[in-house]
């Protein structure tokens, strides 16, 4: 049986849930896409031959899906989300779920209570293959208690959201500095495809230590890393028997017996493959990390990553494991602001426990969510 969900908001995001509903027809249904312009509701039906609204009472008189995917930007988000809590209707929300640390706290009061509608949040990056395999090795006992992790992934929540689940910390007190450093870079390309001229712009580079007590977090991101050709992606979480270094892992089977390995991704299509062109999972010698749930669709990895998400709803609606919770999402958000202000101001900035907090803490270990090894 396939999952049905709805679409509200029109943008560049909301168009990698139509592809995955388009490439998995088998898995998932667009019961329809609510927009503000008539023009844009015409042009959705065209492009992608689902309904098409210019408000959600037309949407759900015409059809009830099994949740709402909401990817509006972040002040609009809050109302829309209340408004469909208070209809009845499980919402699955881009990130971040509010704007500032009071619209989060507002959210939270409103539709954080017994028996209203689940509400998650659209946070795929640690569902990503390649991520998703590294914090199952981070997680597999092979380096012990990670202590140290330090994120050049993502921006913000994002990078935050890693860094946490890679120390396995809950809502736990931390001090946060930060600083910014400016400097001059060659841009790639973008959401529009390559460069077509050589062009040098300033990047702008946040770099910023969360203490938790006896772990370190350490978060290091420029904007423009997002579609560079020259700016890679870095991921180390270290514990006391060994660490991960973006696929390279090293850690002791005993103190006088070290054991050196590499993740290697699994591709069909290659050479003289003839299984079409898919991600079959991710290999740590002869363990899988990461197993692809849908084969063989061609999807890139966020696509994977988010059609995991949609993928792992139904369960989460039904009281299951979370994809990735409105408490969690808040406070990652809530973290990722103090680093902005620790950024802006050059002082250590200190947490304190919001009204969400017991909930990340009852959530026990961070890996929960749809599984991926």
């Amino acid at each position: 049986m396939s999952v049905s969900f709805a679409i509200v908001g029109s943008g560049w995001r909301s168009e990698f849930f139509l592809r995955i509903a388009a490439a998995l027809p088998e898995r998932f249904r667009v019961a329809g896409l609510v927009t503000r312009s008539a023009e844009t509701a015409a042009d959705v039906r065209r492009r992608w031959g689902i309904p098409a609204f210019v408000d959600l009472d037309a949407l759900l008189a015409a059809d009830r899906p099994d949740f709402v995917v909401v990817s509006v930007p972040r002040d609009v988000a809050p109302g829309m989300i209340v408004d469909l809590v208070e209809r009845g209707v499980p919402v699955l929300t881009e990130t971040p779920p509010a704007g500032d640390a009071d619209d989060l706290v507002a959210l939270w009061e409103r539709v954080a209570r017994p028996g209203a509608p689940t509400v998650q949040v659209a946070e795929q990056y640690h569902l990503s293959p390649l991520l998703a395999a590294q914090l199952a090795v981070a997680r597999s006992g092979r380096l012990g208690r990670p202590t140290q992790a330090l994120v050049a992934q993502c921006h913000d929540y994002h990078g935050v959201s890693v860094m946490r689940r890679a120390l396995g910390v809950g809502a736990d007190d931390v001090e946060v500095t930060a600083s910014v450093f400016r400097s001059p870079l060659v841009v790639g390309p973008g959401r529009d495809g390559d460069p077509t001229e050589e062009r040098t712009v300033t990047a702008t580079q946040t770099t910023a230590r969360f203490a938790f007590d006896d772990r370190l977090g350490v978060y290091d991101f420029a904007g423009e890393q997002y579609f560079s050709w020259i700016r890679g992606n870095r991921l180390l979480i270290r514990g006391e028997r060994g660490e991960i270094e973006n696929l390279e892992v090293r850690h002791l089977r005993r103190f006088d017996e070290p054991v050196f390995d590499s993740l290697r991704r699994v591709m069909t299509g290659e050479g003289g493959n003839l299984e079409g062109m898919f991600l079959r999972g991710i290999l740590l010698g002869d363990e899988w990390m990461f197993r692809n749930p849908f084969p063989p669709a061609r999807l890139n990895d966020d696509e994977i990553a988010i059609a995991r998400m949609l993928d792992a709803m139904p369960r989460a609606i039904g009281g299951g494991a979370p994809v990735y919770s409105l408490a969690e999402a808040s406070q990652d958000h809530y973290l990722a602001l103090l680093m902005q202000r620790a950024a802006a101001t050059g002082e250590t900035v200190r947490s304190s426990r919001q009204p969400w907090a017991d909930a990340v803490d009852a959530a026990g270990e961070l890996h929960g969510g749809p599984s991926g090894g």
